[in-house]
């Protein structure tokens, strides 16, 4: 997968030399270029931005600096699937794993950065995605490219040391992952569960379903109203909430 930004802060990115990330880079997984779209600027100031037409607080990034810097790293106009063209924008779909997935279906990534107040509304007739990190705004959109990335270059093939891992994540199989322990055995009387030192798979295996649902239904309820749950996972579901003395819903 190739992967192009546009960011008028190239040096952020540095920091994703390292990790996982990094590996995926040493191991030609992904490529990752960066690029400052303020060599594009076509003024003597090499200013991205101005003030909008109709007046308006802060200042917009402008068409033409932007678009040129797409046409310098790949074809326009972009050829969904295969390349993706991601704007950064409050406005956006939320980022979730769903769209995690979809975008490591992708060949070729490019995330548009932005700063100021917002973009020339122009800039959205070159691109595919316009995806929001949540719901706030933050200064610039390096962070949130950084966490897209991140999120869904660890999905692709070999690039995390098991394949599973991506597999079994949180959100990954639409519950929360069960809760996990390593050595020692025992920490300042905190064990761990003798069920995960037995050695019998078919009752980890299910400890670990269990769990699962537990977690979920403690700590975000509102993901098993949008999964369908198998006939096991209801009852072991109507155990946790007798166990926690959760009524049930009507």
């Amino acid at each position: 997968m190739n992967i192009h930004i546009l960011s008028l802060f190239p040096e952020m990115f540095q920091a994703m030399e390292h990790s996982i990330i990094g590996k995926a880079l040493e191991n030609d997984i992904i490529s990752l270029n960066v690029v400052n779209f303020r060599d594009f600027a076509n003024n003597k100031q090499h200013h991205v931005d101005d003030y909008p037409f109709g007046g308006g607080a802060g200042m917009l990034l402008k068409v033409e600096p932007i678009v040129e810097a797409l046409e310098s790293v790949t074809s326009l106009p972009a050829k969904k699937p295969h390349q993706r063209i991601v704007l950064l924008d409050p406005a956006g779909v939320p980022f979730s794993h769903d769209v995690a997935q979809d975008l490591a279906t992708a060949q070729e990534l490019i995330f548009i950065c932005g700063h100021y107040e917002g973009y020339d509304e122009r800039i959205k007739h070159y691109v595919t995605d316009e995806i929001s990190l949540g719901d706030y705004v933050l200064t610039g959109g390096e962070l949130a490219a950084m966490v897209m990335i991140d999120a869904t270059v660890r999905l692709l093939p070999n690039v995390l040391g098991n394949d599973m891992s991506a597999i079994t994540d949180s959100h990954a199989t639409g519950l929360l992952e069960h809760p996990q322990y390593t050595r020692p055995r025992e920490y300042r009387g905190m064990c761990v569960p003798d069920v995960l030192l037995s050695g019998h798979h078919q009752k980890i295996e299910e400890w670990k379903e269990k769990e699962s649902l537990r977690q979920t239904l403690l700590k975000r309820p509102d993901m098993l109203e949008k999964i369908d749950l198998t006939s096991k996972q209801v009852t072991l579901l109507e155990e946790i909430k007798r166990e926690h003395s959760i009524e049930k819903e009507e």
